[in-house]
This record gives C-alpha cells, structure tokens and sequence, in this order.
C-alpha cells in the first residue's frame, strides 16, 4: 500500500506544470559561430548552451585527376548527462569517426551504428 502512495505522489509531481524538467531544443541559445569559406576550403565551429558543439575545416585536395574535399572535424553532445565527442574525417577513403564519451555512461550501440553507416 505504501508503495501505490509513493508511486501516485511521484506520478503527481511529474503530471503537474512544471514538475519534470524537460529540454526542447529551440530553447538552446547559440554561443558561439564562426564562419569562414574561402576558394581553398572552409571552417566554422559552433557552440550550444546546451552543449552541442561543431567544428570542421575542409580543404580542396587532388585526388587523381580532380578537386576533391578532405573534411576534419569534431562535434560534441549530451545525453542523460554523458558527454559524447565523435572527432572524424572525410575525404577520399569515406568517412572515418572515432566516438569518445564522458564518465558515466557507454556509448549507445545506435549511436555507434548511426555513426558508422
């Protein structure tokens, strides 16, 4: 019996305007934005008050006979409180990330799965 009364208050709480915290994205305020395109490549970077963070440098390379793009770049996440940073590249031999994670939790195998294709 004392645990349905637990489980009714904490349903209450949470049921209640403003009882369980809760993020919406369009709520994230940009911090901080740099961007550079010239006609040998381009770098930006990006930074969120939720903690997303973006940055990349893309440079024009001769692959063979054509221009290609060799892109390096690192971007940063948050979930349930554990820091995700995935560092890649991207150029001729695909896309190649490295996913690394905060304390506090493993990466999720759909994340690793996503990430890797």
């Amino acid at each position: 019996m004392k645990l349905l009364v637990l489980c009714c208050l904490v349903a209450t709480a949470f049921a209640r305007p403003g009882g369980a915290p809760s993020f919406n994205p369009a709520d994230a305020q940009i911090l901080r934005y740099d961007n550079d395109v010239s006609p040998d490549g381009f770098r930006y970077a990006v930074e969120q008050s939720d903690g997303y963070r973006n940055e990349a440098q893309g440079t024009l390379v001769k692959a063979g006979e054509e221009l290609a793009l060799a892109v390096k770049g690192v971007f940063s996440f948050i979930i349930d409180g554990v820091t995700y940073t995935v560092n890649y590249t991207a150029d001729e031999n695909g896309y190649q990330p490295t996913i690394e994670q905060g304390p506090g939790g493993a990466v999720p195998p759909g994340v690793v799965a996503s990430l890797l294709g």
